[in-house]
């Protein structure tokens, strides 16, 4: 039992054809096993016509019956042969779909976790989903009907040699209109491809309005726009369609071609084989043999047309898939990282000032909530414009982000901010993806969030499954599952941006009083403007225009910081205003 799925490895993202041509040495022995076996079955058939000649052109009419049970057994061997070459062409090809489809979703899904946010601002949303739905079920149709041209080959070859030994004329032409019957489809073949990818192109355009629509319909029907955007849809999907009625004609003259000719040289070979036969150059049973390889021969070309239609269609999604892994990241890896710093670490940002201290909780208070966003981000190395540096707590040795390899940084510093999906899947796989949490720890996590009445409110608990984005639950109750996720995974450093804005007084409360603990050991940065959350930090740094302009304690800075008492009791003070 071959087990999925398998280790993706490299792709080889230089080309289209490179990328095919990629997958098909990844899984070589599947194909030339599938080739092998579609070869006999396709041998035993041809074997079958012959088997069936040379019995009528032997002594059965003289009533010999040991001939006529040798000839039963013959074909009844041939006959079963190909039955149970059938059960190991299917399960080949099945695996070859598989296994194609499946490396291929590997690679893209790789590629697109390490590109993160990259991904999203160089491609549209919907070209993403086309990619991951469409276009992988395209290269599995090819790679599962790849087996079947070379067998087919193998099939017009055996039935040109037969057919060469029992008459010249008519192998010659078996030889010669099989490359030509396939020529004839190029033209063909082409015009499908172009139709194929703008009709790709026109789909990808109406998956992201249809991504779009959905995502902001709430807004949309408050500002009166949904019937706009509705009439947009309909636009496009007008043009998909009838992007996909171009489609459907030219696959409609691709397969008219692919049974005209063939049955014209099944009918143009009968009818010469017949003249032949009442001349007497032909016997009957080479008669019934040649209509046979006829008929074999007009599928194999059916079979090799329609590997060519998959192959166009398979280049096309080939081509989708290779644009998505040549992206390169926004913030590429050095080419030459420096050595990772050791030991607890400071985090600081030398454009504003903030400074992180290891193994402390630091709130950062901002008094323009933009600033937040952009020094977490630079924080995260999400932001390259200014450097922000890891700095060895024990040697003062400073490393700035860019230097080190993004993987690393990720590993050591997590921004969790409100932007983050909740995935579906089980909660409990969402809090502990990588499977790795105990229950105890995965209780604990979840206590320290405040979360235990969202676990408790569905009697599967941790089993619970969650839709997109956890849209049942409330903006509150998400905030709380995404604080639970980002401890469970107890980063070495963990800056939270407004981890509680969206909760009510009593649940902030919780929090603010279990963060600490939950975090103890640990560095924390906490972005934010709540007193509650404030008051449990062990440091707080006020940020006025980009750059710390005091800090100190959060009841030191209500003191002595009239900036930073407006900013952080700015509800208050809108309250009291007349």
């Amino acid at each position: 039992m071959r087990v999925f799925p398998e280790p993706p490895g490299v792709p080889d993202h230089r080309s289209a054809d490179r990328f095919l041509l990629w997958l098909a040495r990844r899984q070589r022995g599947t194909l030339a096993w599938a080739s092998l076996v579609m070869g006999a079955f396709t041998t035993c058939g041809v074997l079958t016509s012959a088997a069936l000649g040379a019995a009528l052109d032997s002594d059965l009419t003289d009533g010999d019956t040991g001939a006529l049970l040798a000839w039963v057994g013959v074909l009844t061997a041939l006959v079963l042969a190909s039955v149970a070459l059938l059960h190991f062409l299917h399960r080949a090809q099945a695996f070859s779909w598989y296994a194609s489809a499946y490396r291929t979703v590997q690679a893209v899904t790789g590629r697109s976790v390490d590109l993160g946010p990259t991904l999203t601002r160089r491609l549209p949303s919907g070209e993403v989903v086309a990619v991951g739905t469409d276009d992988i079920d395209r290269i599995g149709d090819f790679y599962e009907m790849s087996a079947v041209a070379p067998g087919a080959v193998v099939s017009v070859a055996v039935t040109g040699a037969l057919m060469l030994t029992s008459h010249v004329t008519f192998g010659l032409a078996v030889l010669v209109a099989a490359p030509l019957i396939m020529l004839s489809t190029v033209p063909l073949l082409g015009a499908l491809s172009r139709r194929e990818q703008h009709q790709r192109d026109r789909q990808a355009e109406l998956t992201t309005i249809a991504g779009d629509l959905v995502a902001g319909l709430r807004v949309l029907r408050g500002v009166g726009g949904e019937h706009t955007f509705g009439r947009r849809y309909r636009e496009e999907s007008q043009r998909v369609r009838a992007a996909g009625v171009r489609v459907g004609w030219a696959d409609a003259a691709l397969q008219a071609v692919r049974e005209l000719l063939p049955g014209l040289l099944l009918v143009g070979i009968v009818w010469y084989g017949a003249r032949l036969a009442l001349t007497g150059e032909l016997t009957v049973g080479q008669l019934v043999a040649f209509y046979g390889y006829t008929a074999i021969l007009g599928t194999d070309v059916r079979y090799l047309s329609h590997t060519a239609s998959l192959y166009i269609s398979a280049r096309v999604a080939a081509r989708r898939v290779v644009g998505v892994l040549s992206l390169t990241h926004d913030h590429p890896d050095p080419a030459a990282p420096a050595r990772e710093p050791e030991g607890p670490c400071d985090l600081r940002d030398p454009a504003s000032g903030v400074t992180v201290t290891a193994e402390r909780t630091v709130g950062v208070v901002c008094a323009a909530p933009s600033d937040a966003t952009v020094i977490a981000e630079r924080l995260g190395r999400y932001r390259e414009e200014e450097d922000a540096e890891l700095v060895e707590r024990s040697t003062g040795r400073a490393v700035r982000l860019r230097d080190l390899p993004r993987r690393t940084v990720r590993h050591r510093v997590l921004v969790a901010t409100n932007d983050a999906h909740l995935l579906s899947g089980r909660l409990r796989d969402e809090l502990s993806p990588d499977g790795g949490l105990s229950e105890e720890r995965l209780a604990r996590v979840i206590d320290a969030a405040h979360a235990d009445d969202i676990v408790r409110q569905s009697s599967r608990g941790l089993d619970t499954v969650l839709t997109e984005r956890g849209r049942e639950y409330s903006g509150g109750q998400q905030q709380r599952l995404r604080l639970a996720r980002a401890l469970g995974l107890d980063p070495e450093i963990l800056v939270l941006v407004d981890p509680a804005s969206a909760v009510d007084a009593h649940s902030e409360a919780a929090i603010a009083k279990k963060l600490p603990a939950a975090r103890a050991g640990r560095t924390t940065a906490l972005f934010t403007t709540s007193p509650l959350l404030l008051a449990h930090t062990d440091h707080v740094v006020f940020v006025q225009e980009g750059r710390v302009t005091a800090q100190g304690t959060h009841a030191e800075l209500l003191a002595d910081v009239p900036d930073y008492a407006a900013t952080v009791l700015r509800s208050l003070t809108a309250e009291e205003t007349p």
